[in-house]
């Protein structure tokens, strides 16, 4: 069993997703980028006062602009993962009859557990391969909920537990059944959304029993009671893509995680810089679109037993 807790406490809740991604703009850049920036600043402004033309110093502007929003566009995909998906998008799925050792693919197919499965840990939902549950609590100066202490302000990850095992895929492409290494100590990107099961507000900071359990098993103790509790998890039987390296054992297909990061390349119709990626890329799929759908549907059954409040 691979256990992915704790992997983003205390970072703001955008940027608390598991990322294994190398940073989309390289630091050299930005050192290259901030003193050209007050270069042309300066020279611009020097223009406006002693030539008396705003040309230059409006278009330092508007270049500038465009710039800082393109800065800022990949980051934000990069901080949600969001650049992942489109790559993932990008890629046709392999077929695993004439795939290679040590090749990258891309197959799609139905989840099923291996030896070992996992547990959601608020709703209980038995036999999923991932599993992850995200507390959130609304700081303000100070906040103790948290493992460690903090001055963020916002909503801000203080507690998580993340599993995921090795598990089996049937390729909708090939029939072929393949082997998915994800426990072990693997490196997972899960493109997964997680279903909101507790909000609580000034108005409503009462807590369930149940929560109030949940919270002391995991010596966590309510601050100011402004918390938000979400689980999200990949179930046997849902619809899987998995993106790693295919591995031979006996005749048998093993998918395990890149030894090396690759890279996605450039997206420029979606306006995004390359960057690498280390980890086996595990997202649920839907038949009724790209988007990424939460498979937390599939156990709303046994998520009806569980107080939401």
């Amino acid at each position: 069993m691979n256990d992915l807790s704790d992997t983003a406490v205390g970072r703001p809740q955008e940027s608390s997703v598991d990322v294994h991604i190398c940073h989309p703009v390289p630091k050299t850049v930005v050192y290259v980028l901030v003193p050209l920036f007050a270069f042309s600043l300066a020279l611009s402004l020097f223009i406006l006062v002693a030539v008396r033309n705003a040309v230059f110093f409006v278009a330092f502007l508007l270049l500038s602009s465009l710039v800082l929003a393109f800065l800022v566009w990949n980051a934000r995909n990069f901080r949600s993962n969001r650049g992942v998906l489109f790559f993932l998008s990008t890629v046709p799925d392999s077929d695993l009859r004439t795939a290679k050792d040590g090749q990258l693919v891309k197959i799609t197919g139905f989840a099923s557990c291996g030896s070992l499965s996992v547990e959601s840990s608020y709703e209980k939902v038995s036999r999923c391969i991932y599993t992850s549950t995200k507390l959130y609590e609304y700081r303000g100066i100070i906040s103790k909920l948290a493992k460690i202490s903090s001055r963020t302000f916002g909503w801000t990850l203080a507690f998580q537990e993340s599993f995921a095992t090795d598990f089996f895929i049937l390729d909708k492409k090939s029939g072929i059944t393949a082997a998915v290494k994800a426990g072990q100590s693997t490196k997972i990107i899960p493109l997964i959304t997680e279903t909101t099961l507790v909000h609580t507000t000034r108005r409503t900071a009462a807590v369930s029993p149940y929560l109030k359990n949940w919270l002391g098993e995991r010596n966590l103790h309510l601050e100011n009671g402004l918390i938000r509790l979400e689980e999200g998890y990949i179930k046997e039987g849902c619809s899987l893509t998995v993106m790693g390296v295919l591995t031979r054992n006996n005749g048998v297909a093993v998918i395990v995680q890149p030894p090396e990061p690759f890279s996605m390349g450039c997206l420029w119709r979606k306006f995004l810089l390359p960057f690498d990626i280390d980890a086996l890329i595990l997202r649920v799929t839907d038949r009724g679109g790209p988007e990424i759908v939460p498979c937390s549907s599939l156990g709303q059954d046994a998520a009806n037993e569980r107080p939401r409040n």
